[in-house]
């Protein structure tokens, strides 16, 4: 084997175990003031009047009574034929009581992977996997106004939310054209769920089916403001602001938050601070290592100029709105593999739950004043 093959061979290699096709035995460093919860689900959860936990899985709900240590017995959310088929995906409760579940169609996907002219950066033609939304009135029994509120490829949701004034946002990315690379949007309902109205696009340019504005995690600052957190390929996430609820966007560039080409997770809690969970662009106290990831994906293996860090998750606090932030601690840490996708649920004030939707199966929760000062 001559060095050049040797060289991509390496790099695909890396990229593989990053995306978790080739797995080794992972070990997990935690950080000693979180706590190892006892649950086995990553969430979305929604809490019931009743104190219960609710999630979804492949078009079936359970639910908890004992802070998801034990589960019932799945229920059907839906009995009819594809599309629209429900999945894992976003969940709220509103505060008119109402359950709403924004998911991708992984029933009549067609994957941009296989088919990409990586030379063109170009996603096949028919590529697909649209976003529907689903709802229900009476605590997840029974469900309604299942609909498609978005046509084309859609990567990864991250985040749902309610304003105060009552308006559900929920960021959707999607794939543009001319060359590949995906922008952001949001759909935003003020109707508890039953219509939808899409933002303005966030297109900051990009070549391949790993670049541009994605994967954007949102909330609501005190001056009733949107802050959106976007991942990029471009060493850090790229933010927007909305003074109308998600209808429109504006003052986009880049935030002073480095990250790895990954997605965070941003929520305003009880206390009124910010907290943000993500994979920083280097590992703690290193350079950053880069490669296996980039824009001319999926050639990715050839590039080196992209940092695809997954092997920590930090935390940092913000109290004036984003403008600063703490010093982000490292919560978790493997040794090998990816953590990465995370989820916060905030299950009493100032306890956080924390989790990842990728196989490192990460359940933890932390007080937020174990990590802030008094």
């Amino acid at each position: 084997m001559n060095r050049k093959v040797a060289l991509i061979t390496l790099r695909l290699l890396a990229f593989l175990a990053c995306a978790g096709v080739i797995r080794a035995e992972q070990k997990l460093w935690i950080e000693p003031r979180a706590e190892v919860l006892p649950v086995d689900k990553p969430g979305p959860f929604v809490e019931l009047q009743d104190g219960s936990l609710l999630t979804v899985g492949n078009n079936t709900v359970i639910t908890s009574s004992d802070d998801g240590k034990t589960w019932s017995e799945p229920r059907r959310i839906y009995d009819g034929p594809k599309p629209g088929i429900p999945s894992h995906g976003l969940l709220l409760g509103t505060r008119d009581g109402v359950i709403v579940l924004v998911y991708m169609d992984f029933s009549t996907q067609v994957s941009i992977v296989r088919g990409w002219d990586a030379v063109k950066a170009q996603p096949p033609e028919g590529g697909r996997r649209a976003v529907w939304t689903i709802r229900s009135l009476d605590g997840g029994k029974t469900w309604v106004d299942r609909q498609k509120i978005f046509e084309g490829y859609c990567g990864a949701l991250i985040n749902i939310i309610q304003t105060s004034s009552g308006q559900i946002v929920v960021p959707v990315q999607r794939m543009l054209l001319d060359p590949g690379r995906h922008g952001q949007c949001t759909y935003v309902s003020a109707d508890n769920g039953k219509t939808w109205r899409r933002s303005s696009i966030i297109d900051i340019g990009g070549r391949g089916f790993e670049d541009g504005a994605f994967e954007g995690t949102v909330a609501e600052l005190s001056d009733g403001r949107l802050l959106m957190f976007m991942r990029t390929t471009l060493d850090y996430f790229w933010k927007a602001y909305s003074d109308d609820n998600g209808l429109s966007w504006r003052v986009i560039g880049p935030s002073k938050i480095d990250a790895s080409n990954a997605p965070g997770y941003l929520i305003r809690l009880a206390s009124g601070r910010l907290a943000l969970v993500w994979n920083r662009l280097a590992l703690e106290g290193k350079e950053p290592i880069r490669g296996a990831g980039g824009r001319d994906q999926l050639s990715h293996h050839l590039r080196v100029d992209v940092s695809w860090q997954r092997l920590e998750l930090s935390l940092a606090f913000s109290e004036d709105d984003g403008k600063t932030w703490t010093k982000p601690v490292v919560i978790v840490r493997a040794d090998s593999g990816e953590i990465c996708y995370p989820y916060i649920l905030e299950h009493s004030p100032g306890r956080l739950w924390i989790t990842t939707r990728n196989r490192a199966h990460v359940r933890l929760a932390i007080r937020e004043d174990d990590f802030v000062a008094k």
